[in-house]
């Protein structure tokens, strides 16, 4: 099988056109390439499309972007920031033409702000600390992105005006469904050969973190499964193993109590009204609005929100088991964006 070629995520390209725009600001030579260091530590270097210095003390630089082989609405947009002497004493992001504004909460950035999450944010100040000391305002836009967001699921976020800044490890990895079955079916065959017999399945790298913070796991043992809970499931079945522990954010759980064995969103349907289902359920009302599960929970008060995720994870829990032929004990546990314990169903005690 050819190896698919990875891309660069919209964070990378900003971040990498931050560095670059930084440079002229400081007087230095447009730059034909920066290099970064990405939040896992890996070093690369991205080709600029552009950097020149702009009106009023600015200076503007561009990189296209590049998805590799994945199918990414983004791919060929240019991401272009300008920057200038921050007014305060810290760095101060602003959304330009094709980037939105978070319009409500729930999400990881707070309403009225650019859609530019975290990561994107700790990157673009990594890169142009690399540069200045000084604090700049940066001006992140993508033109032709307000049409492109319209395809995306922005608009149902509450994202307005145009796409987000995003990406959590500044790579894009192409998906094809046969290499990923591929790849966990190794991940489960090296679990087993190295003697573990409580996997812990998560979702994606949330779920990893917060997997970790909450139970005494080694490598072998946690199974990344990104999407693709059915074929994880339906394999579990034919190996050694005494339990198994399924942790991780109930916006993609949720949809397993559904029935969603795929749980992207492109091919699944949202967790929010499963939440909906389970809180009319136990609690005989609607759920606080909010266009995210994220903003649901943070919403309701202690015992609610507990009440809410304990009794999510018995219907997680239930489908799960009954999709790996109900021969292996399972346990869920549900957390937050922040890794914070939600709610669970099942004995946790083999991962304590």
């Amino acid at each position: 099988m050819t190896a698919l070629r990875t891309g660069i995520t919209t964070g990378t390209c900003a971040a990498a056109a931050a560095k670059a725009a930084a440079m002229v600001l400081a007087g230095q030579t447009a730059p034909a390439r920066v290099g970064l260091v990405l939040p896992e530590g890996q070093a690369i270097e991205v080709p600029i499309l552009y950097a020149r210095s702009a009106a009023g003390g600015r200076a503007v630089a561009a990189v296209r972007k590049d998805a590799g082989d994945d199918p990414d609405v983004t791919d060929g947009l240019d991401i272009v920031v300008t920057v200038w002497p921050a007014a305060g004493a810290e760095m101060e992001f602003f959304a330009g033409e094709g980037v939105g504004i978070v319009t409500k909460p729930g999400l990881q950035v707070p309403p009225g702000q650019p859609a530019i999450n975290p990561v994107p944010r700790q990157m673009m100040a990594a890169a142009v600390a690399q540069v200045t000391s000084r604090p700049l305002a940066v001006e992140v836009a993508i033109p032709g992105g307000r049409a492109v967001a319209a395809r995306t699921f922005n608009p149902r976020l509450g994202i307005v005006g145009g796409l987000s800044i995003l990406g959590t490890t500044g790579i894009v990895r192409p998906y094809l469904r046969k290499a990923v079955q591929e790849s966990l079916k190794c991940a489960l065959d090296v679990a087993a050969a190295c003697g573990v017999r409580r996997p812990a399945l998560v979702p994606g790298r949330i779920g990893a973190k917060a997997a970790r913070s909450h139970f005494a796991l080694h490598d072998e043992q946690l199974i990344e499964v990104g999407n693709e809970w059915g074929y994880v499931l339906d394999i579990a079945r034919g190996y050694p193993f005494a339990a198994m522990l399924v942790a991780g954010h109930p916006g993609k759980l949720a949809k397993l109590a559904a029935g969603d064995w795929d749980t992207h969103s492109a091919r699944s349907a949202g967790a929010l009204g499963v939440l909906g289902k389970v809180w009319r359920q136990v609690r005989g009302c609607p759920l606080p609005a909010s266009p995210t599960v994220e903003g649901v929970f943070a919403a309701l008060r202690p015992s609610g929100r507990k009440r809410l995720a304990d009794a999510l994870a018995a219907r997680i829990r239930a489908a799960a088991s009954e999709r790996a032929g109900g021969g292996i004990p399972l346990a869920v546990f549900l957390a937050n964006m922040a890794g914070e314990e939600l709610g669970s169903d099942g004995d946790l005690s083999p991962w304590r």
